[in-house]
């Protein structure tokens, strides 16, 4: 019976995969969550990626070619999160709304970096996102917001073709 096949389709290859992985081991290097003192949660994990991937997504913004990798970049993140909810045991019916939860936090998360890094306000931003609420060591928060702020930075150096090839600086 080839019914099963007909109706069974491959998703395309996102343009973005090789980057978005990149940004996922960036989001897990250890010195995060011990220097930066980030929880090693699922949630301090979600937080951490979402800030290393605002980082590269600001660098897109900048791009007069990045709404294509960026949208692609979003839809890594999207295939990535729904993944780890049906591993975690989410079900079909409520998936798509922590989906939804989740793209807001990460546009909200964006919105408050972009404008933290602009005007000075990017670690009370840092405190309200990645740690929740609860301000961690001023030494850790410090690591984080240098080492987020040094990505931010070296990003501009890195092409387009070089980021979604993987290349974080």
């Amino acid at each position: 019976m080839r019914l099963p096949r007909l109706f069974r389709r491959e998703p395309p290859p996102r343009v973005a995969a090789t980057l978005y992985d990149a940004v996922v081991a960036h989001g897990r290097m250890p010195h995060w969550y011990l220097a930066g003192a980030v929880p090693d949660t699922l949630d301090g994990r979600f937080d951490m990626i979402a800030a290393v991937l605002a980082m590269v997504m600001l660098r897109l913004e900048g791009e007069g070619a990045g709404a294509a990798p960026a949208a692609s970049l979003a839809e890594c993140f999207v295939d990535d999160m729904d993944g780890q909810l049906r591993q975690i045991g989410f079900g079909d019916m409520v998936v798509g709304k922590h989906i939804g939860r989740m793209m807001a936090a990460l546009g909200g998360r964006l919105g408050a970096y972009r404008d933290g890094l602009a005007d000075g306000t990017f670690e009370p931003a840092l405190v309200r996102n990645l740690y929740r609420g609860t301000a961690p060591d001023p030494a850790a928060l410090a690591h984080v917001a240098a080492e987020l702020r040094g990505l931010r930075a070296a990003l501009d150096g890195v092409t387009v073709d070089d980021l979604l090839a993987g290349k974080l600086p």
